[in-house]
């Protein structure tokens, strides 16, 4: 029995069974540097996934672990019960960016927690568990979190501590607006809202939580906007925003440094988390003092923004600023969706390329009937591999490849990976 297979097989005694795994044979990453990861039986890969969005700035970035290891060398842990400075800085920088007046942060040590205490702010500043969520949306695998979840793949239980509306987002290709030009589907969409106002809340809902870009989802790239027209109806009446950047944020959609940027608006909250610690766990919530003041019971984080997690994400937000990698990703997502454009045009499975930076979605369904296909995403997905690339799946019908290198990523690597893919492509478009 080889290395993976023996440690399949002790995971599956010891880990529940909700756990996914990719890969008909799931494989273990041991090693990487830069873009690049060696699993356990020294097979190397390119990565264009980087633990789902996490590994920003590259696998084993010199100044992030140097960081990590003069941090861990004077102090590993204390708790919000102490000051600590590296949060404190990284909490001013953060104030700072997020592009929200006189802003306050609250760490915490992932997205879901993020959304939970963004959710629990809301809804205690509104008076009002009432929340809009958006179709095919994914906020995380708490209960809260998963309470405002709209994909029921992602939905493990009904159960929720608040009332939740889902409202249209911005999935075109199978909307019913979908044929409509982009104006017009944003309106019909606001219109949609206004009556959900109407029929399905009771007074003004506490908040609406959106991620600019859905990313398990597919990456939806919603039209430049679309959430600015929403949230002048949420305005009418008093509803919070809250956006939703767990896998938009830092620049990683190449146009902006905010996912929410894109649609001439400022949230009330933010929700930050992934790459900001480039492995590091690391999270939060950014918003205007006056919600984020309103808790009004003791609070504590015991993890959230440690000095260990603290110190990574100083030295990520330094590389990503210094090295201006926002650019880069702007740059070389145009590369890998004119590469993907190429190959939709010669495999009609391939109904949709969008996205925008290094956050592209490939959708594959039936070319005649539109109907989600599956198992070729999957065995794309497998092919992938067997040639080296590492890439993600996500969407509704789990028929989406999730294309999202490290905003590092060089151009040659770019070329090699739409290489990889297409080969990939090819092996599933020619096998039953």
């Amino acid at each position: 029995m080889g290395y993976h297979a023996d440690l399949l097989e002790r995971h599956r005694e010891v880990i529940p069974n909700w756990v996914s795994l990719y890969y008909d044979r799931p494989i273990a990453l041991t090693e990487g540097s830069g873009r690049h990861v060696i699993d356990g039986e020294g097979n190397r890969y390119l990565d264009f996934f980087g633990g789902i969005l996490v590994s920003m700035i590259g696998h084993a970035s010199p100044k992030v672990v140097s960081a990590i290891k003069d941090q861990a060398d004077r102090l590993l842990h204390t708790s919000t019960l102490y000051l600590i400075e590296a949060q404190i800085e990284l909490a001013e920088q953060i104030s700072e960016l997020s592009g929200i007046p006189d802003a306050k942060v609250f760490f915490a040590n992932s997205g879901t927690e993020a959304n939970d205490t963004a959710l629990m702010l809301a809804t205690r500043y509104r008076s009002s568990n009432q929340v809009l969520a958006i179709r095919g949306s994914y906020h995380g695998k708490s209960h809260s979190a998963m309470s405002v979840t709209g994909n029921s793949a992602w939905s493990g239980t009904s159960f929720s501590p608040f009332q939740v509306t889902y409202v249209h987002g911005g999935y075109k290709l199978r909307s019913p607006f979908g044929h409509l030009p982009d104006q017009e589907f944003t309106a019909r969409c606001v219109e949609d809202l206004r009556e959900l106002l109407d029929i399905a809340v009771t007074g003004a809902p506490a908040a609406l939580i959106a991620e600019p870009i859905q990313g398990v989802g597919g990456f939806i790239t919603p039209p430049d906007g679309f959430f600015g027209e929403l949230k002048q109806v949420l305005d009418e009446i008093g509803t919070l925003f809250i956006s939703d950047e767990v896998q938009t944020g830092w620049g990683r959609s190449g146009e902006n440094f905010w996912g929410y940027q894109a649609h001439g608006i400022t949230p009330d909250l933010i929700t930050f988390a992934k790459g900001l610690g480039n492995g590091m766990a690391i999270g939060g919530v950014v918003g205007r003092r006056v919600v984020m003041d309103s808790y009004s019971a003791l609070g504590i984080s015991t993890f959230g923004g440690n000095p260990m997690a603290a110190s990574a994400a100083l030295a990520t937000l330094e590389v990503l600023l210094d090295d201006d990698l926002q650019t880069n990703a702007l740059k070389r997502g145009n590369q890998l969706m004119n590469g993907l454009n190429h190959l939709a045009d010669d495999f009609p499975e391939i109904v949709e390329v969008r996205g925008k930076g290094l956050m592209v979605g490939v959708e594959l369904a039936d070319p005649a009937t539109g109907r989600p296909d599956t198992h070729r995403t999957g065995r794309i997905l497998e092919e992938a591999k067997n040639e080296g690339l590492l890439i993600g799946k996500g969407g509704l019908y789990g028929n989406v490849l999730r294309i999202a290198p490290p905003l590092s990523v060089t151009e040659d690597e770019c070329e090699e990976g739409l290489t990889m893919l297409e080969a990939a492509i090819i092996r599933a478009h020619d096998s039953p």
